[in-house]
């Protein structure tokens, strides 16, 4: 009998310190709030409130408030009956963002609808500002007062506390690159909370394709291996990926193209099995 070729193994799940998360999450909420600040003080903040967002179907004030209900989550979410134990784990959710992508944004667009309803084109930017303001007073409340062992529902699953935290450190910055880029306000990143976004998605690659043929770099927060393939043990690897934190995120999550940016020097691929075009987004 022929003997079975050994299968990659699942990479571990990395685990996050949550009173880093959380110290994360508040830096780089009050860096979208200044940005949303900046932006709703401007002299012509209607007209930029209402300007398309460069996400499909979006304006930009659909994307605060998207962002609003991003903060909004994790207290409406303890205000449901509570599951007996959780089910997901971080690459669990992350996998599921992927493969139940059409639930998801199903999921998005009916709270887009009840956004639209809520705050209707003539919010202006007073009412915006003061909205979000007050979801991430009730963000703050909850993650104060909560147990980060408990677990909570979400769209795809129960998981904990804690990894929730976790994945709103992940939207944050994900939608507030998409502010910058629709709106030119730079949103000043928190160093933690790009690393912790940074390590999820590559993590989420190296789940996707298990292997050990080709190294992802993202300095300084992540290296790691994926593709089956050839596994290398010492001195430089024969295939190798390695780009910034930014452009790595804006790979992982379809907002860059990787003919682009390879084209435009955002990073450099070197090997055979080096071109990681068909494993991306790793999250849709």
């Amino acid at each position: 009998m022929t003997p079975r070729a050994p299968q990659p193994r699942r990479p571990r799940t990395r685990s996050y310190d949550p009173a880093r998360t959380r110290a994360a999450l508040d830096a780089e909420i009050r860096a979208v709030r200044e940005a949303v600040r900046v932006l709703c003080a401007a002299p012509d903040a209607p007209e930029l409130l209402g300007a398309p967002s460069g996400l499909a179907g979006w304006s930009v004030r659909d994307l605060v408030m998207h962002l609003t209900r991003t903060f909004d989550a994790l207290p409406r979410l303890l205000a449901v009956e509570a599951p007996p134990r959780a089910e997901l784990d971080l690459q669990e959710f992350v996998t599921a963002m992927r493969t139940r992508a059409g639930e998801f944004a199903e999921r998005v667009a009916e709270d887009a609808v009840r956004d639209a309803a809520e705050l209707p084109g003539s919010g202006g930017p007073d009412e915006v500002l003061a909205r979000l303001d007050a979801a991430v007073d009730r963000l703050a409340a909850a993650v104060a007062r909560t147990d980060g062992r408990q677990p909570l529902w979400t769209v795809l699953g129960a998981m904990t506390v804690d990894d929730f935290v976790v994945t709103r450190v992940l939207e944050a910055v994900v939608h507030a690159d998409d502010l910058t880029s629709a709106t030119g306000t730079a949103v000043s990143h928190d160093r933690q909370a790009l690393a912790t976004v940074v390590r999820l998605t590559a993590d989420a690659l190296a789940v996707r394709a298990p292997g050990g043929a080709v190294e992802l770099r993202v300095p300084p927060f992540a290296v790691v291996q994926c593709v089956e393939g050839p596994r290398h043990t010492r001195g430089t690897p024969p295939n190798v990926v390695e780009t910034d934190p930014l452009t790595w995120i804006r790979l992982a999550t379809g907002r860059r193209p990787w003919a682009e940016a390879l084209d435009a020097g955002e990073l450099t691929a070197s090997g055979d099995r080096a071109d990681l075009s068909g494993l991306l987004p790793v999250l849709a």
